[in-house]
């Protein structure tokens, strides 16, 4: 029996705890998520989700009010509950607590996405990388970014290495949402940590360095099955950063992402007047950050789900060698919003990022994954994980591909 604690009651942590009480359900409250603890600053918020869950699958969670900035008071949690493992899906300005919380109690870690500073911009992994030998020396495992891209996208290419390619050579990870909620501006993610990460430089790998482009100035027009041609735009994303260094024989790695003219338009003026910035400024005597100020004033992502259609499609456009000859793969997966909705109360984009959460959690806690240290998810085999996607909700395509990314 195992237990899991879940630090984060936003969408994704919905998404979590429902997943986890479904796997816990069909297994009759024994074994993989026996129990589930789901934490928060705000406890009612994982009261809501817990009654949702309830509603939907029968078992309880439990909830807990926690501050995850405080390492002490999350070790007393972890202890209390008798995590086994703990699941962050909180903010990434909160990964490096959470894990110091982790080593001082010995338990095993995983988050979807990887650090970043409070007051800078600015998302690489070296911060957490730097726990790797304490991490191996305390017995414990952490699991970096566990999510979809990160997360999926780099086990799409783990799996590419494994079963397609003799080598690769270039990998292209397109992102789009082509669904619909009805809002004028609205983020499908956190907002403070959505437009910190689309408003900063692009940025790629090629031939053992990287390169820089100003922000969204590189994009061109790709063919998403089932939605469409969508324009998308280059950018740094940070699975990049590991997946240069794991993926043997990588000549080239660059990562896209789709945005609607209307979406552009309303950054581009919130960007003008001053509103994206993650500085603070005086207003009325005191210091506010005007991008945590917008955060306030944006729709709750988790709520977009109820009126939310269309489709999402996330994969890897993979180019290498197979048998001397060069081919080229797409491997994807479309996401339906309105079924996300219909099954989890979640738009698409958080239940992407959400269900190969909980896989990865799985295949920890039931031993089919174990490495002691901090890893990255395409160091560890891919087949586990990529035949739990087609279980619980993600299933995937492979296809020949002849459109080249210029």
């Amino acid at each position: 029996m195992s237990h899991v604690l879940i630090i984060g009651a936003g969408g994704v942590g919905n998404v979590v705890a429902h997943k986890c009480a479904m796997v816990n359900a069909e297994n009759q409250g024994v074994g993989t998520f026996a129990k589930i603890t789901l934490a928060s600053r705000t406890v009612s918020k994982c009261q809501t989700i817990a009654k949702d869950v309830f509603d939907a699958t029968g078992v309880t969670i439990d909830t807990a009010q926690i501050d995850a900035d405080d390492v002490s008071a999350l070790s007393d949690l972890i202890q209390r509950v008798g995590a086994d493992l703990v699941l962050n899906v909180a903010l990434p300005y909160q990964d490096l607590h959470i894990m110091d919380a982790c080593l001082a109690t010995g338990t095993d870690y995983l988050d979807t996405a990887n650090y970043e500073p409070l007051d800078v911009a600015k998302f690489e992994y070296h911060w957490q990388w730097a726990y790797r030998d304490r991490f191996k020396d305390a017995g414990i495992m952490g699991l970096l970014g566990s999510g979809f891209d990160p997360g999926v996208t780099n086990v799409y290419c783990a799996y590419a290495a494994k079963h397609l390619f003799d080598e690769i050579h270039e990998i292209d990870i397109v992102d789009c949402n082509g669904g619909d909620h009805g809002k004028a501006f609205a983020t499908n993610f956190n907002p403070e940590i959505n437009i910190r990460e689309i408003t900063s430089k692009g940025k790629y790998w090629q031939d053992g360095n990287w390169h820089e482009t100003e922000p969204l100035s590189v994009h061109q027009t790709f063919d998403f099955p089932n939605i469409g041609q969508r324009e998308m735009y280059l950018m740094y994303h940070e699975e990049m950063e590991s997946l240069c260094e794991n993926i043997k024989g990588l000549k080239r790695i660059r990562f896209w992402m789709t945005f609607g003219q209307e979406y552009l338009t309303h950054l581009r003026v919130l960007k003008n007047v001053g509103m994206t910035r993650i500085d603070p400024v005086i207003y009325q005597g005191r210091p506010i950050v005007p991008l945590q100020f917008l955060k306030a004033m944006l729709p709750e992502p988790g709520s977009l789900g109820e009126n939310y259609q269309g489709l999402t499609c996330i994969g890897c456009v993979i180019k290498g060698v197979k048998n001397g000859r060069v081919i080229q793969k797409f491997i994807y997966n479309n996401c339906n919003h309105a079924a996300c909705y219909r099954e989890v109360k979640a738009q698409a984009v958080g239940y992407t990022t959400g269900v190969p959460a909980m896989i990865g959690a799985k295949l920890i806690l039931d031993g089919t994954w174990r490495m002691d240290g901090v890893v990255n998810i395409e160091q560890l085999d891919p087949d586990p994980f990529m035949q739990g996607l087609n279980t619980y909700g993600l299933p995937w395509q492979v296809v020949d591909i002849d459109v080249d990314i210029k």
